[in-house]
């Protein structure tokens, strides 16, 4: 390819802005420049009084970090993508032909980021950008959770006893740091049970398919209203979904009432959510060995309707982001999928935006 001129790339990146370039959408539905003073804080840069400046723009890179998010990229290929699509450039502020970040940098921002908790800061602050433009979480939360697969660990039996024992890998893998460094120990192997859960007509359920799933688990709460992500947790994979439902439900939303499935309902979430002024919509469990109550089925039902909302999220992020943790350890994880929950949020509110501007 022989580019004539520079006025034929500037014609061609304006011909892709008549088309429509989605990550000119982005740009003008979030206010980047908003993130810079975190950004800035988490990576740790001086106020530039010692002179010297860091080789990337923060903001920069966090649209990077956005972006590889959106489309599940390798930190190789997310290198190789930046240097092969100009709208991905100039949505980045790079320059063609300068110098652009590398894997190492990439990862070496994203792990900055990481360790300074400076995601979840940044999931907050957008948070806030939502609420001053009308976007309030309302109408009650919806709560859920969702099987995200890692790559499998291949290990003695001896080694699954001592990662079950919660040692750390260089404990299990003593005088062997390249080995202990691509062991996950904080993954867990589980059991996804598929389909709806269907019955004999004397009660007792029909079998279901039984898949082992290796990873970690994204649990989330939407407000009923606009269906954003409020808020988000990651944990194993065999973590149980009821003892989250106090660490994702939203207590900023306008509305008490808190939607799940079965698996959040038990006495203790009962007695909390009560307790802390919430209304209860969980599903109701049927009664061992005896068919579900026409009523209880009918209430269920109703709730199921609200809930499936939620599922709508996860098959967003799923089929269009291709979710699945690349990275080491539960820190690596929670950065992966609170990025994947913040890429989301954009997506949603540029939903709403055209929604908006269509009447």
């Amino acid at each position: 390819m022989r580019p004539s001129s520079l006025f034929s790339l500037s014609e061609h990146l304006e011909r892709l802005s008549r088309d429509g370039d989605p990550l000119e959408v982005l740009a003008d539905a979030v206010d980047f420049e908003r993130f810079r003073p975190l950004l800035v804080k988490g990576l740790g840069y001086s106020d530039g009084v010692k002179g010297g400046r860091p080789p990337f723009d923060p903001v920069s890179m966090f649209k990077v970090l956005v972006v590889q998010a959106q489309h599940n990229l390798s930190d190789a290929r997310m290198e190789f993508m930046i240097r092969d699509r100009l709208s991905w450039m100039r949505f980045f502020g790079f320059d063609l032909g300068g110098t652009m970040p590398d894997e190492n940098t990439i990862r070496h921002y994203r792990n900055r980021l990481t360790t300074s908790g400076t995601l979840e800061a940044l999931m907050q602050a957008f948070e806030q950008q939502l609420r001053e433009r009308g976007y309030l979480a309302m109408g009650g939360q919806i709560v859920d959770a969702t099987l995200v697969p890692a790559p499998k660990q291949r290990n003695t039996e001896e080694e699954k006893a001592a990662v079950k024992a919660g040692k750390s890998a260089r404990q299990i893998w003593p005088g062997k740091p390249n080995k202990a460094h691509q062991k996950d120990v904080d993954a867990r192997w589980t059991v996804k049970v598929g389909g709806k859960v269907r019955y004999r007509p004397d009660g007792t359920p029909l079998p279901q398919i039984a898949t082992p799933v290796f990873g970690y688990k994204s649990h989330i709460s939407i407000d009923r209203r606009f269906g954003f992500i409020r808020k988000g947790k990651v944990t194993s994979a065999a973590h149980s979904d009821g003892r989250e439902l106090r660490h994702v439900v939203d207590p900023g939303n306008t509305a008490s009432d808190v939607w799940a499935d079965s698996a959040y309902r038990s006495r203790k979430n009962e007695a909390w959510l009560a307790r802390h002024m919430f209304t209860s919509r969980i599903h109701r469990r049927k009664p061992k060995g005896k068919p579900m109550p026409e009523r209880t089925s009918q209430a269920n039902a109703a709730r199921s309707a609200v809930r499936a909302r939620v599922e709508h999220v996860f098959a967003h992020q799923k089929g269009r982001y291709g979710l699945f943790i690349r990275t080491i350890g539960l820190a690596r994880a929670q950065a992966k999928l609170t990025l994947a929950n913040l890429a989301y949020n954009f997506d949603r509110l540029i939903y709403h935006e055209r929604q908006a501007a269509t009447g």
